[in-house]
């Protein structure tokens, strides 16, 4: 019999994660550990390469949440992600959104809803590669939506070359239609991405979502108010749905 898909549950509510783990056991599915902070989970997700699927708690104590413990996991090596929290609200699921989950799923969690969500996540690697298209002439192996990062820099098509930009120079990213423009302060570049693909892509905890067209680099904040953020002297808006998460940021003292 085929070995059961190994699971990785990060959660810091001991009881619900308890549960959560006999649940998944009664399944049929293996759990290599539970994580109660961000740190813990990375350091069982570097232990255990056969994890096949990650449960995340979005709301956890410690120096990351689910969603940045997320996305430090998934830079290692991508996996289904499925999302639990007991809050819902517009913004935290917009976040959460970036990182690609397979599912998201309310607290308290069901062995139905939980049965569904793995089974669809799961079956999605399951399935085999569809075979690789013959290549064109006309189509490069790198294209102009391609993003490559290398520690804290990334590398985005200019013309016909890759350009090398620090994390840190990124100051805001703004929609337009089907494509995003990426600013520095010497440089503006256009993505053929969304919005929310350039976020999903650049694994930097700084780009904060500020509006359904704007997000910003979080350490660029020159000043803001209750409708607007003020960045390198750029002024966006500040969406009432985003707000919320955006003082989430700042330490009130």
């Amino acid at each position: 019999m085929p070995a059961p898909a190994q699971l990785l549950i990060i959660e810091d509510e001991a009881v619900l994660a308890l549960d959560l783990r006999a649940t998944l056991q009664a399944e049929g599915y293996g759990v290599v550990g539970i994580a109660a902070t961000g740190p813990r989970a990375l350091e069982l997700f570097s232990q255990h390469p056969e994890v096949a699927g990650v449960l995340c708690d979005i709301h956890l104590q410690g120096p990351w949440n689910g969603i940045e413990t997320a996305r430090r996991l998934l830079a290692l090596r991508p996996v289904p992600l499925i999302y639990l929290t007991a809050l819902a609200d517009q913004p935290t699921l917009d976040e959460a959104l970036t990182t690609g989950p397979a599912a998201y799923l309310p607290k308290p969690v069901s062995a139905a809803s939980l049965r569904a969500a793995l089974a669809l996540a799961l079956h999605a690697i399951a399935r085999p590669a569809a075979p690789a298209p013959e290549p064109s002439a006309d189509r490069d192996a790198l294209t102009r939506d391609s993003i490559l990062q290398l520690e804290d820099h990334v590398f985005i098509k200019d013309n016909n070359q890759f350009v090398r930009i620090p994390l840190a120079d990124i100051l805001l990213l703004e929609a337009d239609n089907t494509y995003t423009s990426l600013r520095t302060p010497t440089r503006k570049y256009a993505l053929r991405l969304t919005l929310g693909a350039v976020l999903e892509r650049l694994h930097f905890a700084q780009l904060v979502r500020v509006h359904r067209s704007f997000a910003i680099n979080i350490q660029r904040v020159e000043s803001f108010s209750d409708t607007e953020v003020t960045v390198a002297s750029q002024t966006v808006p500040l969406g009432r749905q985003y707000r919320e998460a955006f003082l989430k940021q700042f330490q009130f003292r």
